[in-house]
């Protein structure tokens, strides 16, 4: 089964607020086996409604649509769904009723307004709404092929949006027997073109299971999207397509799901009895930031400092902070040196280095021409990573 998700409300297409609704009922489709193949938004416009639906309806399965079930003029879910279906809008009197007990629980009386939310295209169902006055729509409508679409329209608030689907819409969808489940592998040191290279065949179209690409931030993550008619069938599908990355990927590969290169160089020196520190030049302090975030990190971090410059002063000032934190590793993320080239493209250059014990580990210049807004968190992870694989390599070589 196919779906597509409707949000409606110009607060949205205008920019003003952020669909998350959408996303929500993407993934809990999911859990039932049904894909989500639209994700349509729309302003306040009634005849913009009509249209929309109309499309979803000729080619999905299942309609989700949330907002515009409110008492104010712009609110047109319920209208443009009676034109959709060519049908009248019917007074649903218990609806009605219950809209007017929510006000009298409150101590108000109903506006007048308000009872066009009782109001529903002919034929349809009400969806009660215990926790606010918008009640939702259940309606199914004829595809232009014959087939049956339903639709089911919730309010746009996400609270009450959510307890309606799990409690009204959920028990009412039908999937096909096949469940989706989903899992991420986040890889750092390669780029998108260079990581489908690597990856070969497991990212063709049509592979079971699907692997997809993304990248944020210079971190590129491996989406894994697996089908089956077991949770069991599911998962033995996500580890075997997680063993064929990591043997392709290698060092690239970091950690799973939400984890970043900072939970990962915490939890490797935490388990190795360790501890670093970390001086920092053109990130400003956002390394620290980063690392303080993570839990348990004040086990293993001694803390940092920024610096406005450093110069060529590396070792000095590392053995300093050595010697103040009593840290195995001093982290250093050296001044930024910017040029300009002939095509107007900013050319970025910083030095990061690693010292262990009381000698320098590793040097590297990282030279950046990319998005310049995203160079000082690209250099956090570059230093991260720098830490995080020569954790690996001590380790390989103890063991």
């Amino acid at each position: 089964m196919q779906a597509e998700i409707i949000a409606i409300g110009t607060e949205i297409t205008s920019g003003a607020k952020l669909d998350t609704n959408s996303q929500w009922l993407s993934l809990q489709l999911a859990e039932i086996g049904i894909s989500t193949v639209f994700h349509t938004t729309v302003a306040d416009s009634l005849q913009a409604n009509v249209d929309v639906l109309r499309i979803a309806r000729d080619r999905a399965d299942v309609v989700l649509i949330t907002g515009g079930l409110g008492p104010t003029l712009d609110d047109l879910t319920r209208e443009a769904m009676a034109a959709m279906a060519g049908v009248e809008l019917v007074l649903h009197q218990p609806s009605l009723d219950l809209i007017e007990k929510f006000f009298r629980s409150r101590g108000r009386e109903m506006p007048a307004r308000n009872r066009i939310q009782a109001m529903f295209p002919a034929g349809s169902t009400p969806l009660v709404n215990p926790i606010g006055t918008a009640p939702g729509v259940w309606q199914e409508a004829t595809r232009a092929d014959g087939k049956t679409c339903v639709l089911a329209a919730m309010p746009g608030v996400p609270s009450e949006m959510k307890k309606m689907f799990f409690e009204q819409v959920r028990p009412r969808l039908q999937g096909d027997g096949l469940i989706i489940r989903r899992a991420r592998i986040n890889c750092y040191g390669l780029g998108e073109s260079q990581a489908e290279e690597m990856l070969g065949d497991l990212t063709a179209r049509g592979h079971d299971p699907e692997i997809g690409i993304t990248a944020h931030e210079a971190t590129i993550t491996l989406r894994i999207i697996a089908e089956g008619r077991t949770e069991a069938e599911c998962q033995e599908k996500i580890a075997m397509a997680a063993a064929a990355i990591r043997e392709r990927l290698g060092e690239y590969v970091f950690g799973i799901e939400d984890e970043e290169l900072e939970h990962i160089v915490v939890r490797d020196l935490t388990a190795a009895g360790q501890t670093f520190a970390t001086i920092e030049c053109a990130t400003g302090g956002l390394l620290a930031q980063r690392i303080a975030h993570v839990q348990g990190a004040g086990v293993c971090y001694r803390g940092g400092i920024v610096l406005p410059r450093l110069g060529g002063e590396f070792e000095a000032v590392a053995q300093r902070v050595r010697e103040e934190s009593h840290a195995d590793w001093i982290l250093v993320v050296g001044p930024e040196t910017s040029t300009v080239d002939s095509d107007r493209h900013t050319l970025s250059d910083i030095p990061l280095a690693l010292y262990g014990d009381t000698a320098l580990a590793i040097r590297i210049d990282l030279k950046w021409s990319g998005n310049p807004a995203i160079t000082k968190s690209r250099a956090c992870k570059s230093a991260l990573d720098l830490l995080r694989r020569r954790l690996a390599h001590t380790a390989f070589n103890e063991g």
